[in-house]
């Protein structure tokens, strides 16, 4: 396929942006529908539980990637 001969939703640069509408969408629907309390509650058990120390892991290691300089 030419370049030029690409539609608007074959553009994927900075990001998927197929993929972010979807995201969006179920996210939308999740916060519409979904068990948002619920899944709140799990976090939070979670970070009491035994996978605690490994989820502290992974928020300080992703915060460090995305922290602005």
């Amino acid at each position: 396929m030419a370049e030029n001969d690409k539609t608007q939703s074959d553009i994927q640069g900075e990001g998927n942006y197929d993929a972010g509408r979807r995201f969006q969408k179920e996210e939308r629907e999740f916060v519409k529908t979904g068990d948002v309390e619920g899944k709140a509650r799990e976090a939070e058990e979670a970070l009491d539980g035994p996978e605690a120390e490994e989820l502290e892991r992974a928020r300080r290691e992703t915060g460090e990637r995305g922290a602005m300089p």
